[in-house]
């Protein structure tokens, strides 16, 4: 019973994954300048977590990096992921996502890569950015990740669960 009810709770449909990317805050999240921390098991079994700029297509994200990267040899032998998005700022506002990755090697540098790469450099910075990205890459893989799961923490409408409940407990009393 008790894992019937956890699977209940991981999983959501598109839909509610569409309604929560769609919100404010998650959009500013999702297009602003802020990298994700992406997070994927190693070939070693244990866990990685790294900063990565991406792009979004849809309702998916994107990430393009080198083909013989540990990522996408470790991504091959298990393709589930997880990504947080996150200002600094007081109070905080965090987009948690999972989902499953597919690999594609395309040629050259994909245009949501230069986009995403812009998003973090003035514009005086960016043509020479993009010179030396297309000098270096012939070809790239993307990690496209469809979402199975979403959270948008803004700590104004919505919190962790285990604080809300700590709330009710302690309304309660």
């Amino acid at each position: 019973m008790r894992t019937s009810l956890l699977r209940l709770e991981t999983e959501m449909n598109q839909q509610q994954i569409a309604e929560i990317l769609a919100k404010p805050y998650a959009q500013q999240l999702l297009n602003g300048s802020e990298p994700a921390r992406f997070a994927y098991d190693g070939l070693d079994g244990d866990p990685r977590c790294i900063p990565i700029g991406f792009w979004v297509e849809g309702e998916q994200i994107v990430i393009a990096t080198v083909p013989k990267s540990a990522k996408v040899a470790a991504l091959r032998k298990n393709p589930k992921v997880a990504l947080t998005i996150d200002t600094g700022a007081f109070p905080p506002k965090v987009l948690l996502l999972r989902g499953t990755a597919e690999l594609t090697t395309v040629p050259g540098v994909p245009e949501g890569y230069l986009v995403a790469g812009h998003k973090v450099m003035t514009d005086e910075q960016y043509p020479g950015w993009v010179e030396g990205v297309k000098a270096l890459y012939d070809e790239m893989v993307l990690i496209t990740i469809t979402l199975t799961w979403a959270k948008l923490l803004d700590f104004e409408t919505t919190i962790p669960k285990a604080v809300e409940d700590l709330i009710k407990e302690k309304s309660a009393s």
